[in-house]
């Protein structure tokens, strides 16, 4: 299997072929808009601005095979600038959902004309995507979302932190069982990721750390931290992957996840998740490529006949550490603010970072 076809077997990878379309063709993005709104099980209200009698217009009608033909008739030709990848990415990552039904345009990427439609653009994403496959680095960078002047120390204690999580995931399995229904499209919701958000994650590249953010709560100012480790790094590029570490070092998290997974992926039976405190025994780290997350993230992944998992709540080419072996590296701590009315975000002007040899991300922001 190729790395494209692995790209559009992936809800995020789908989404990120046709995001690239969408910002480029007004008639994709007008048709993906009205196919994806009849689509969508939660489609919101279209407020229309207009004349007299606007609100008598019918909305217009769009197909499958439309859609398709007009992604196929988009001008491909010329090369994916690094900017539109960008924004394609960070359009893929926060629209991830693991608590609900995909959203509209999620829908229109995964229905098979659609999906086949994108191959072309799957293919032209892998050649401008050297770092799919990227595997993890020494020097990396972590955010915390908090100002420089109230940022805290890196952890040094993740052992605990695994114990903590531990035996909160047993403790609302436990209470999961008891006060939830056990039909699984019973209004309940709860805990969903699969991920211990409370542990040092890491990323290659500085502005990826900050845009591609799952779930985000809006924040504007953060603190990113470079930060040097290595050790015993398990390497996830794939579907298989994931399931192989569910399935050497399962926790059962069904009662706890099975009401927010049921709506993501359809499917009622076990859920699994990697025991994670387990895994520390053996790898100091895990890193998740980029294609790893485009190909597997917000995907039903079958660990075997009785028991699935989701990749929920982690990022693209980032690094989850389980051991102590992370420092805090040379180089300041930097300041950064999102641009005012946009997704990117730019180093704090108010802020010193000392030279470029000190360490203030200028090398690795591509």
């Amino acid at each position: 299997m190729t790395i494209s076809d692995e790209l559009l077997r992936g809800p995020r990878g789908r989404r990120l072929c046709l995001s690239v379309v969408v910002g480029a063709d007004h008639a994709v993005r007008s048709a993906v808009f009205w196919l994806g709104h009849e689509l969508d099980p939660n489609p919101g209200t279209i407020i229309r601005i207009g004349g007299e009698g606007a609100d008598d217009v019918d909305d217009p009608t769009v197909t499958e095979a439309e859609v398709a033909a007009l992604i196929r008739r988009s001008d491909l030709t010329a090369p994916i600038s690094e900017e539109a990848v960008r924004d394609a990415m960070g359009e893929s990552v926060d629209h991830a959902r693991y608590w609900q039904h995909a959203d509209g345009a999620d829908l229109v990427a995964a229905l098979p004309q659609v999906r086949e439609a994108l191959r072309p653009v799957a293919e032209r994403l892998v050649a401008a995507m050297p770092e799919l496959t990227a595997p993890f680095t020494t020097t990396q960078w972590a955010v915390d979302w908090r100002p420089q002047s109230d940022s805290a120390p890196i952890e040094r204690h993740p052992a605990a932190v695994l114990a903590r999580w531990a035996t909160e995931q047993h403790e609302n399995e436990r209470r999961a069982i008891i006060d939830r229904p056990a039909d699984p499209r019973a209004g309940a919701s709860g805990t969903w990721w699969s991920v211990p958000g409370e542990l040092l994650t890491t990323r290659a590249h500085v502005r990826d750390a900050l845009q591609y953010v799952e779930d985000s709560l809006g924040w504007d100012v953060a603190t990113v931290i470079p930060v040097r480790g290595t050790g015993r790094v398990l390497e996830v590029g794939s579907a298989d992957d994931w399931a192989e570490l569910c399935r050497e070092y399962p926790m059962d998290v069904s009662a706890s996840r099975r009401h927010d997974w049921f709506w993501v992926t359809g499917r009622d039976g076990r859920w699994i998740i990697p025991d994670w405190e387990s895994v520390a025994q053996r790898w100091d780290a895990v890193h998740l490529t980029t294609l790893g997350y485009l190909s597997a993230a917000t995907r039903l992944i079958e660990v075997d006949d009785d028991r699935a998992t989701l990749i929920a709540g982690w990022a693209p080419d980032s690094t989850v550490w389980l051991t102590d072996v992370a420092r805090e590296w040379e180089g300041p701590r930097q300041q950064w603010r999102r641009v005012e009315g946009g997704a990117t975000w730019e180093r704090d002007p108010k802020r010193p970072f000392g030279s470029e040899a000190a360490g203030d991300g200028s090398a690795a922001m591509s």
